[in-house]
């Protein structure tokens, strides 16, 4: 059995030793420099690990993990010209570095290179995969733009969050278990219920982003804790909040949101304590839950030998309980 470790070691490997493109150096150094930043990789982990459940040639999904991360990084890399985010995984965003218009153009060759990676996938595939793609692509776009509108509104609904998120960060989970299941050689009722795991468990991750942000060890999460609060972010959490807060702690609440000067510190500590008192912790405890059991029953329904599913779903309880 392929363990964890060994298909994450490979990945890092294969990520390093990719080219992108030589000159003009000012186009393709900041792609090499945010693929190098590293991260959690679990994106195109997920490809491989599904890959793994019903084939042992799995290194034929390599290439196309790696366009799943690729791609996944050429959002990250235009979102943080966006939201104008002067770091990106403790270094500086790559629109700080260069500047915005490099960025801009080097995530648009991250794109086209995504599909250079994904091209080797067998001729029989090939379609299905790109028009699956080309869908993901366009719902992460859609949920980002969501994301956006919801800036300025304040009557943002449980269900409109969890619908961009899913837009958002899920599908692309979902395809890339299902771009895994589709390589190995899964059938269509297989690589519907890997896509429905990655999409479940994706709004789960989220979910439990948005918690760590409010709850998190600061030396375990690797930014500032209670960042959303003070930058008034559209969370599961706040959401929930302004639903349920009412009197006098509706109005604290408001009054945080409202405040232009504050002390951030105090801000977190008062916001959180609002969340306390309303029980909106264990309400997202919860949901989160209820996200990643929705996606672990989809992969517990694969018709695979239990052997070859241990690695994919010791992966997912890590997901789960993770801490940063």
């Amino acid at each position: 059995m392929t363990t964890t470790e060994n298909l994450l070691q490979t990945l890092q490997t294969e990520i390093e030793q990719t080219s992108y493109g030589e000159s003009p150096a000012e186009l393709y150094e900041p792609i090499r420099y945010i693929m190098a930043l590293g991260g959690k990789r679990f994106r195109p982990l997920l490809t491989l690990l599904a890959a793994s459940l019903y084939t042992d040639d799995w290194k034929n999904a390599l290439k196309p993990a790696i366009a799943v991360e690729v791609f996944h990084n050429f959002t990250l890399m235009h979102d943080d010209i966006m939201d104008k985010a002067p770091l990106r995984r403790g270094k500086p965003t790559v629109h700080e570095k260069w500047n915005s218009n490099t960025a801009i153009l080097s995530g648009d060759v991250m794109l086209i290179r995504a599909y250079d990676f994904l091209i080797d996938i067998k001729k029989e595939d090939l379609r299905n995969v790109l028009l699956r793609f080309n869908q993901t692509a366009a719902e992460v776009c859609e949920g980002q733009q969501l994301d956006m509108n919801f800036e300025t509104r304040w009557d943002v609904t449980e269900d409109e969050y969890l619908n961009m998120i899913r837009l958002k960060t899920s599908v692309l989970l979902g395809f890339a278990l299902e771009l895994g299941g589709i390589i190995g050689g899964a059938d269509s009722e297989a690589t519907k219920l890997l896509y429905e795991a990655g999409e479940s468990m994706g709004i789960g991750f989220q979910l439990k982003d948005d918690l760590l942000d409010v709850y998190g060890d600061p030396e375990k999460f690797g930014k500032l804790v209670g960042g959303d609060i003070i930058a008034n972010k559209k969370t599961f959490l706040l959401i929930e909040a302004l639903t349920k807060a009412e009197g006098k702690t509706g109005q604290e609440l408001n009054d945080w949101i409202s405040a232009e000067t504050f002390d951030k510190e105090e801000k977190v500590a008062a916001v959180r304590g609002i969340y306390d008192t309303l029980g909106i912790r264990a309400l997202t405890e919860q949901k989160i839950s209820d996200y990643f059991a929705k996606g672990i029953d989809c992969l517990e329904r694969l018709s695979v030998d239990p052997e070859r599913k241990k690695s994919l779903l010791q992966f997912v309880h890590q997901l789960v309980e993770r801490e940063q």
